[in-house]
């Protein structure tokens, strides 16, 4: 196959300002590809709410510019580095995620918590290293995920990201069959994804997010119960009523906002377990009175992203049908106006990218 010199690629330039959607930027050709890396034509790219967090430097902005951005991506090999092994071969249908690489070595990698291992051994897409908003990406080929044949790669692609994430985060839960759990940001790509793999895993699925849009789509998915943030008067008395009067075993918080995260340690239940895993502005902290905290005997958990056996376990559930995610199809050339919808919570479910 021949491998094109340039390619589109939307381009962060500078933080806080649009995306430049570029068609001459350079694509790395086989030959200069480093051993243990391979190209890969991209058919998909999702789009994440963490990538507009890069975009306006909520988080840091300590990391280098230019960069591609995005972190999710569905397409096929079409050249490895010499000396990579026989993990992947030309023609071969992968995806690319958030992480890399990661250093395989040190104690978390051993323990299978990859995405703890150190900052200064692991590789990101879309942050340190060239994303998916481009046509042509380059990855590693210990760390690419084989994508099977029959499902379908739009629908596939945010499971990458945004599934893999939410359903490590449920993981992390402990609940069993008939328990309930919260899950705020319920209408977005996480959350409407953790709805469908909730019920999946036999929980009961109180949903938290606002507008018909997200309600519909919500109860759709097998939520049984509804909170619209923005009409309740009192929340956290409106999610303990909607589960039994006691509040959910667990909440799971895939909002960009810390309130939510305060609110769940106000309404569950006396031993629930509380799950972060959206990531709100760096400054953001959580105000938990200590004394509840110690009275309910709660715990609070970290969870980001997930390891590469649940990567697998995640698309398994998709491609046996248990979880579909709802997305839209849009063009490189929108990217920036997918960020306004982003910012203004107006998407339910998640935008895709076709190249």
């Amino acid at each position: 196959m021949e491998i094109p010199k340039t390619q589109r690629a939307a381009v962060l330039e500078d933080f806080t300002k649009p995306y430049t959607v570029k068609t001459d930027y350079p694509v790395k050709q086989p030959s200069e590809l480093a051993p243990n890396e391979c190209l890969i034509k991209l058919e998909y790219s999702g789009v994440c709410h963490s990538d507009l967090h890069i975009r306006n430097a909520d988080w840091t902005n300590e990391i280098g510019l230019p960069l591609v951005g995005g972190h999710e991506g569905i397409g096929r090999v079409v050249a490895i580095g010499d000396h990579s092994g026989d993990a992947v071969k030309v023609g071969d249908r992968v995806g690319v995620k958030w992480i890399g690489k990661v250093c395989g070595r040190c104690e978390m990698c051993r323990k299978g918590h990859e995405s703890s291992c150190p900052v200064s051994f692991q590789t990101n897409h879309g942050y340190r290293i060239d994303g998916t908003f481009q046509e042509y990406v380059v990855s590693f080929v210990d760390y690419v995920t084989p994508i099977p044949e029959d499902i379908d790669g739009a629908s596939a692609t945010p499971i990458l990201c945004a599934g893999l994430t939410i359903y490590k985060a449920l993981k992390q839960t402990n609940l069993g069959v008939g328990q309930w759990v919260a899950i705020s940001g319920a209408g977005g790509g996480l959350g409407h994804l953790g709805v469908q793999y909730a019920v999946a895993m036999g929980l009961r699925v109180l949903a938290i997010d606002t507008g018909e849009t997200k309600k519909k789509l919500c109860l759709e998915l097998g939520a049984e119960k509804w909170v619209d943030f923005m009409e309740s008067q009192d929340l956290i008395k409106d999610v303990q009523a909607a589960t039994d009067g006691l509040g959910p075993e667990a909440a799971v918080i895939a909002a960009g906002d810390v309130r939510p995260f305060n609110q769940a340690v106000m309404y569950l239940r006396p031993k629930g377990t509380l799950v972060c895993v959206g990531m709100p502005a760096n400054r953001a902290l959580l105000s938990i009175p200590v004394a509840l905290l110690i009275a309910k005997a709660l715990t609070i958990v970290g969870s980001a992203i997930g390891s590469q056996q649940d990567t697998t376990e995640a698309l398994r559930m998709a491609a046996l049908g248990k979880v579909r995610c709802r997305h839209e199809l849009r063009k490189l050339e929108d990217i920036n106006g997918i960020f306004d919808d982003l910012a203004s919570g107006k998407i339910a479910g998640r935008i895709v990218i076709r190249f």
